[in-house]
């Protein structure tokens, strides 16, 4: 795989990260830079980590792990994207205003863990050609982080517009990632 595929695979695994982290962006009250280079980095190393292991995957059980992956990202970001309209709404207007300025740890790691999974399953399939896949999922990695850390703050001005819904959307935004990984890998969609 040359420069320019290698390139075009980090860019294009890296939109589901830069979906979530603009809702995640925006549901934070004026996140500052800092956020967002940390959720960049979260995400970055997640989505460089995953072809590695899909890659290992491939090498030795692809069609087990495969029938199953899409099922759990979809659960993963259904249930990170329920708890998010579910906060986005249990807000009150007065509330709608938070002065919380960065997520947990913890949200951060598993919805990037849920936004990966694809990766996971183009690493198993990396497995079968002749890529350095080192260099690729450093591309990956580093794609991601860039595309997370503009996506938090291009959520930042997105946020004020939005108000108490901007937790809301970017839970929708999860739940419908979810959904879209669920209906590529029944055969639905592309």
């Amino acid at each position: 795989m040359n420069i320019s595929a290698t390139l075009i695979l980090a860019f294009g695994m890296s939109m589901d990260a830069f979906a979530v982290s603009i809702g995640k962006g925006a549901s934070l009250h004026r996140p500052r830079f800092r956020e967002a280079l940390r959720t960049g980095l979260i995400f970055g190393v997640i989505e460089a980590i995953t072809p590695l292991i899909g890659w290992g995957i491939g090498l030795f059980a692809s069609k087990y792990i495969m029938a199953w992956d899409h099922w759990v990202a979809f659960t993963l970001l259904f249930i990170l994207g329920a708890r998010m309209i579910v906060e986005g709404l249990r807000n009150k207007p007065e509330e709608a205003s938070t002065n919380q300025r960065s997520h947990g740890f913890w949200i951060l790691v598993l919805t990037a863990i849920g936004t990966s999974l694809d990766a996971m399953a183009i690493g198993v399939g990396l497995a079968f050609l002749q890529v350095n896949i080192i260099h690729t999922a450093l591309a990956i990695g580093m794609a991601t982080m860039i595309m997370a850390t503009l996506g938090i703050m291009l959520g930042r001005f997105i946020g004020p517009m939005l108000g108490k819904w901007a937790e809301v959307l970017g839970g929708v935004v999860l739940i419908g990632i979810g959904f879209n990984i669920l209906l590529e890998h029944l055969g639905y969609i592309g």
